[in-house]
């Protein structure tokens, strides 16, 4: 009698572990893949979400790398389950495809993400620059002029990313074409060839985003500008959001309120639609967490100076998540809930 007493209580006791095990990991025996695109300051995104779905039992595999619109191609279709850096409105583009299987959820960064022109401080006021239409003057697109083809260079982005989609238009609408020459390159080198250049004391015209290295770098207010579009045109699935595009107190810009041209984006993740309705746990964890910008901003710099492997982008994750366990147990905690209902 005893015997069989210890017995079962081993067995219940072996149960109860299994399903505390179960609670705490309910997402276990599952695979998760981010696809990451070649836009490197939003990897610890994709790193920080890892470390917090990995903690719900869920095994990440390493991200598949590829491009920003083959990212979008491969949540959708379902050989990757999120994009990490999914910026919206800007991003629409992808997701109105038809087919298209994927969807927003959660706020990375919410009306966080500035992106617009900028130029180096010691020029805009050489030569009196505030808004793209200056470039229209011939001695600042000679000032400007790197190549020799009698337009001002600018830094732009690479083909296919929404930025270089946007910006395409906008030399459009504003009949630039025949006065700024776009550089669609690599946008990381082509942004280090303009660094080279302003250290040399020459003149830099180039878009950027936030968060980014390059306002680290250059730091607007004091080694740059940004200027203003002349007016705010935008392509037509970003023109809901042109109330956006006009700005308050943007630090180091040449006007306030400062008519950026863009809109204030929102950093979401996207996920395969199957894969979110399957695993609504995971669903809720998105749902829940969010980064502060000026992380990633501090991560962005440490990238920059070498702290760039994989394996330091896991310890920056790990070492934010452990500064903020307490914020970070209640979005897992909400998780879980999810998976006892």
């Amino acid at each position: 009698m005893f015997a069989g007493g210890l017995l079962a209580l081993s067995i219940a006791l072996a149960g109860a572990h299994g399903a505390s095990a179960q609670s705490e990991q309910p997402g276990e025996g599952v695979d998760v893949r981010f696809a990451q695109a070649n836009d490197d300051t939003g990897y610890i995104i994709t790193a920080v979400y890892s470390e917090l779905l990995g903690e719900l039992g869920y095994n990440v595999e390493d991200p598949l790398d590829s491009n920003v619109p083959l990212s979008y191609q491969a949540v959708s279709q379902g050989s990757a389950d999120l994009y990490y850096d999914g910026w919206l409105p800007l991003h629409n583009v992808y997701l109105e495809q038809p087919g298209f299987n994927a969807r927003p959820i959660g706020y990375v960064v919410k009306q966080g993400a500035l992106q617009g022109y900028l130029v180096d401080k010691a020029s805009a006021d050489k030569y009196g620059i505030k808004t793209l239409d200056d470039f229209r003057r011939d001695e600042v697109k000679q000032a400007f002029d790197r190549n020799g083809d009698g337009k001002a260079d600018m830094v732009g982005c690479p083909p296919g990313w929404g930025c270089e989609l946007t910006i395409s238009y906008q030399m459009d609408a504003f009949e630039l074409h025949d006065d700024i020459n776009v550089i669609n390159a690599g946008y990381s080198a082509a942004m280090a060839d303009a660094i080279a250049a302003y250290s040399n004391g020459e003149p830099i015209l180039f878009y950027t985003w936030t968060p980014n290295w390059t306002v680290n770098e250059l730091k607007p207010g004091e080694d740059v500008v940004w200027i203003e579009t002349p007016d705010v045109k935008l392509p037509e699935d970003q023109q809901a959001m042109a109330d956006t595009a006009t700005v308050e107190d943007i630090e180091g810009c040449v006007a306030n309120p400062c008519t950026l041209g863009w809109p204030v984006n929102d950093i979401r993740i996207v996920g395969n639609n199957d894969f979110l309705d399957e695993n609504p746990v995971a669903a809720k964890l998105i749902e829940e967490a969010s980064l502060p910008i000026s992380f990633i901003y501090k991560q962005n710099a440490a990238m920059k100076n070498g702290a760039d492997t994989p394996e330091d982008l896991k310890q920056q994750a790990a070492d934010w998540i452990a500064a903020n366990r307490e914020t970070v147990d209640g979005w897992l905690d909400a998780a879980r809930k999810v998976a006892e209902q």
